[in-house]
């Protein structure tokens, strides 16, 4: 049973990429990426981008919302893990190719990461990071 009503979240700012969207909140950004995308350097270059705009003087954290099945190129995480202030990043799905590939993404990463099924549960830790609880 829920008690009371969670607090309704505002997009900031949403952006439409080739690859999919990044919709920017308050001190977190969420990216739903296409079927057969490929997060390249590029792409990475992008996002970072928008981080800088968003969250220039402030911590923050990122959450892959993974509906759709897409590639990432694991060099990107040895360019997003130098953003000093990008303080957690969530991965949510429910596909099992999604856990496994978490696995190897991790190995590149090297900072928080955490791999969730539900969003409700990504999004807490991903404030409790930011708020560096």
């Amino acid at each position: 049973m829920k008690v009371g009503q969670p607090k309704k979240t505002i997009v900031v700012r949403e952006y439409q990429l080739e690859i999919g969207k990044i919709q920017v909140y308050d001190d977190y950004m969420v990216a739903i990426f296409e079927e057969g995308a490929t997060l390249t350097l590029e792409r990475t270059y992008q996002i970072i981008g928008i981080s800088e705009i968003h969250f220039r003087e402030k911590n923050f954290g990122y959450i892959s919302l993974r509906k759709h099945s897409y590639a990432v190129d694991p060099t990107v995480y040895s360019y997003l893990r130098q953003l000093d202030n990008l303080k957690a990043f969530a991965i949510v799905s429910i596909k099992e190719i999604d856990m496994h590939n978490f696995k190897i993404e991790k190995l590149f990463y090297k900072k928080p990461m955490k791999f969730f099924i539900e969003y409700d549960n990504a999004l807490t830790w991903v404030k409790r990071r930011v708020k560096g609880k």
